[in-house]
Order: C-alpha cells, then sequence, then structure tokens
C-alpha cells in the first residue's frame, strides 16, 4: 500500500501553502481533484467560468487586490486566452495556470491533436513560460519553480500537465 500522498493533493496544498486564495476554472476531467478541493474549502474562492480568458482577467484583478490567482484549463482552451494573454505584458501582473494537456500520449481523439500541439508554442508567443510535468515527481518540482516565477519574479507561467501524467482518454469516433 502507498502511503504517499497523491501528486493532485501535494499539488493543491502546495498552492494554499503559497497563498493561492482564488481557484478559476472550466470544468474539465483533468482538473477535477483541484476543482473539488478549491469548492470545498471554505479559505478559498473556486470560481466556475464560461470561458478561460476570464481567469486571466480575474489573476489581474487578483494581483490588484493583493491575492494570488491559478487558472485550471485544458489545452484546447489555451487558444480561447489568446488576446487576454496580450495583456499580461501590458498590465505587468503575475499569471500562473495549470494546463492538462491532451492530442499528445495515447490520445485517441483526433480533434484534440491540432490546439494540444499548438499550446507550448501558443503560450510562449504570447510571454507565457511554459514548464511540463511528465511523472508524479515532476508535478511539484514544476509547481514550486512556476509558484516562485509567477508571485516571485512577476512572471507568466504555465505548467503543462502531460496527458502521460494524467492518463490518456478513450475515444469512440463511431
Amino acid at each position: 500500500m502507498n502511503d504517499q500522498p497523491d501528486w493532485r493533493e501535494q499539488l493543491y496544498n502546495l498552492l494554499r501553502e503559497e497563498d493561492v486564495s482564488i481557484f478559476s476554472y472550466v470544468p474539465d476531467a483533468g482538473h477535477k481533484y483541484l476543482i473539488d478541493r478549491s469548492t470545498e474549502d471554505p479559505e478559498v474562492h473556486a470560481v466556475p467560468l464560461t470561458t478561460e480568458e476570464e481567469g486571466v482577467s480575474l489573476a489581474a484583478g487578483a494581483h490588484l487586490g493583493g491575492k494570488r490567482a491559478v487558472l485550471l484549463m485544458q489545452s484546447s482552451g489555451a487558444g480561447n486566452c489568446i488576446n487576454m494573454l496580450s495583456l499580461i505584458q501590458h498590465g505587468r501582473f503575475p499569471f500562473l495556470t495549470f494546463i492538462s494537456m491532451r492530442g499528445e500520449y495515447g490520445e485517441g481523439n483526433p480533434w484534440q491533436f491540432a490546439m494540444g500541439q499548438a499550446v507550448e508554442p501558443t503560450m510562449t508567443a504570447m510571454g507565457v513560460q511554459c514548464l511540463t510535468a511528465y511523472t508524479p515527481e515532476d508535478v511539484d518540482a514544476a509547481a514550486k519553480a512556476a509558484l516562485t516565477m509567477a508571485f516571485g519574479a512577476e512572471q507568466s507561467v504555465a505548467v503543462l500537465l502531460s496527458q502521460r501524467l494524467l492518463g490518456a482518454k478513450r475515444f469512440d469516433g463511431r
């Protein structure tokens, strides 16, 4: 029996230890654990979004209000954020997102490949530095680095949670 805490629980605890108190999200199976934990935590504001770019402006407002926010989104939602991501450079506010990746390792849904493959180059082009976690051991190091970069150096950072880490989803295209 494994007595080690699940990487998702460790990630949630790390975010809370670093005073992240606003969790914005569009519902996503890859982030289900973090979403559920944030909605159950009375010390956290869990904010469901109608579209991912709302999370970028929420992060800006959180920063102006002295709070720390994280945006939880799937790789297919990254494309929705491009215009809003351009505001980060001008507004010079920290931005942290965790992106559950699709369109890679073991993907069975052909519709997920185009945006999955475009996430990193798109985010990089918009000034968001990308760190990738492939294994549970990678998550802690990537999250700590991202927290330092985002809230210590006021940078824009995305942690890409690979499909190898999350597990490929089945797809029956019939």
